[in-house]
């Protein structure tokens, strides 16, 4: 999957209430999901470089919410 960093970018810095949204009442942390995002942008959004647990994080939370992203 090739990832788009300034949508990424975007949703990390500008829209946490819908991080927030997607992990409540999972047990997850939002700044878990940011710091997997944050780690991306770091690292030109290359995602083998993801452990395995933020592989999960990544595909539960930052996904679907870059896939229904407005442009």
């Amino acid at each position: 999957m090739e990832l788009d960093l300034d949508l990424l970018s975007n949703l990390i810095r500008n829209r946490t209430d819908e991080i927030e949204k997607s992990v409540a009442g999972t047990g997850y942390l939002p700044r878990t999901v940011i710091g997997v995002g944050t780690f991306l942008l770091d690292n030109e959004g290359n995602i083998d470089l993801l452990t395995a647990k933020q592989q999960v994080t990544f595909e539960r939370f930052l996904k679907p919410l870059l896939e229904t992203s407005p442009r």
